[in-house]
């Protein structure tokens, strides 16, 4: 995705090897309280080799997805932390339906960064002419649930069909964003 999206607080941009990205996305997914809620299950990155090992696989990957489909950084405007991550990824059996997620750092949790990144994100997922996106989380995972909701996502249901795991599943359609201003792009 070029040139990043920007909004009010955020800019979504590609993630990078620099070791200000890999620490950062230690911050995040080496954290016990925040990948005992991914799907699909993912342990928490042990150290930086381990981190710097998993951001070099998504920015080589990168170039190589489809759009929408993606991984990004999340970086605050205000100090240019990154302070988490979205995805746009293929559900299995990774030939129609699309995945959002979210990650953050727990200190950025309770902030609305999550549903302010998320909702620029679709308004540029569904100008590559998707029709709709779907968000997973636990039956217990309040947070992400909150933040689907916040976003516009509407509940569809539960089902074991992804990931093996029970998982409450929910959906947004274009028509069904918030009237929020699309994100802006930057310039280089």
């Amino acid at each position: 995705m070029q040139p990043p999206l920007t909004t009010e607080r955020l800019i979504v941009r590609d993630w990078t090897t620099s070791d200000s990205d890999v620490q950062a996305a230690l911050a995040v997914y080496g954290r016990p309280e925040v990948t005992e809620w991914l799907t699909p299950v993912m342990t928490n990155v042990a150290d930086l080799a381990a981190m710097r090992a998993v951001v070099h696989s998504w920015t080589e990957s990168q170039p190589n997805l489809v759009p929408p489909t993606g991984r990004w950084a999340m970086q605050r405007r205000s100090d240019d932390a990154v302070i988490g991550g979205l995805v746009l990824r293929m559900l299995p059996p990774y030939d129609h339906d699309l995945e959002l997620t979210w990650q953050l750092r727990p200190e950025a949790w309770g902030h609305g960064y999550a549903t302010e990144a998320a909702t620029a994100l679709l308004h540029w997922a569904f100008s590559c002419d998707i029709d709709e996106v779907f968000g997973l989380a636990r039956p217990d995972n309040t947070r992400a649930i909150a933040t689907a909701e916040r976003i516009g996502m509407e509940w569809v249901g539960e089902t074991t069909k992804y990931y093996d795991t029970a998982l409450q599943v929910y959906r947004i359609r274009q028509g069904d964003l918030r009237d929020r201003p699309p994100a802006v792009e930057t310039e280089d």
